[in-house]
């Protein structure tokens, strides 16, 4: 039940905005084998003068941060790292434009139709 944030700069994307919320889908259930499904990821692009990036960065430059439950293996999360890199490549986004970042909270930090997640079946395995 990852929540997922995309930021970037304003202008790159252009009408494809659909498609780079799909492709940070697509390397979600690769990398955290959740159900594709389990859908919650927002884009927010800001004007240019409204952030600033490492030297060197491009345009496309994107903080990708995704807060999930606590339990997934390294493997899980170089699996989503890479899985990342691969889904937004076809974009154009080059490897050192994508920038990760994993907030993990325990289950019962999270709650779902007024229940701690930790008592909601999910229907999937977040130690993977």
């Amino acid at each position: 039940m990852p929540y997922t944030r995309i930021e970037t700069r304003r202008g790159w994307i252009g009408e494809r905005r659909q498609d780079v919320i799909e492709a940070v889908q697509r390397a979600l259930c690769t990398g955290l084998l959740i159900p594709e499904t389990d859908r919650c990821v927002f884009l927010t692009e800001y004007d240019a003068d409204a952030l600033i990036a490492p030297p060197g960065r491009g345009p496309s430059y994107m903080v990708i941060a995704v807060t999930l439950f606590s339990g997934r293996s390294l493997e899980a999360k170089r699996r989503l790292y890479r899985a990342l890199v691969d889904e937004l490549a076809p974009f154009g986004v080059p490897a050192t434009d994508v920038k990760t970042v994993l907030v993990e909270a325990p289950r019962e930090d999270w709650g779902f139709r007024g229940l701690p997640g930790s008592e909601v079946e999910l229907g999937f395995k977040v130690e993977v």
